[in-house]
């Protein structure tokens, strides 16, 4: 089904809400553009391509979600070197399905800086998103990070 200017206006601005959430490290953000339902999983192409459900990060439901903030917000905080992070994003595709929902694809690719100030590539990849429209806000009802390689420079300690 055909995928309308006001949608993929819509879809542009919750990813960009999406990037901007995870680069300021406002978590609660991030959270709140997941719909009530909404889930988030982390993988790697190979586990793709394989059929491996291997996940770096798999939060399936709201509960998780929030136990995601929580573990960046709280739980962590000095006991992990974190790092500041830039996100890139190049929408690729979006359809409307039967049921209303959109998916969408968006190439991105995630600098971060260490502490001593170095910069380097952290991941590239491709968000594979289901999308709910509330109104005229759009929320994700599933988003799929896919990492190009299973392997980073360094941990991930946030999501993608």
């Amino acid at each position: 089904m055909t995928v309308t200017a006001e949608q993929i206006s819509a879809i542009n601005t919750l990813q960009q809400q999406y990037i901007d959430a995870l680069d300021q490290r406002n978590m609660q953000a991030w959270l709140a553009l997941f719909n009530d339902d909404g889930q988030y999983r982390l993988t790697s192409q190979e586990n793709i391509k394989q059929g491996l459900p291997l996940s770096l990060m798999l939060d399936d439901c709201h509960e998780r979600l929030v136990d995601r903030v929580k573990f960046v917000d709280e739980v962590w905080g000095e006991t992990v070197e974190g790092y500041q992070s830039r996100h890139m994003l190049q929408p690729v595709s979006a359809i409307r399905t039967d049921n209303g929902d959109l998916l969408a694809r968006t190439n991105f690719t995630v600098f971060y800086t260490n502490h001593e100030g170095h910069t380097g590539l952290l991941v590239t990849g491709q968000y594979e998103d289901q999308i709910v429209l509330c109104g005229e806000e759009a929320r994700f009802r599933a988003k799929l990070a896919v990492t190009d390689t299973a392997v980073s420079p360094r941990y991930i300690i946030y999501p993608i």
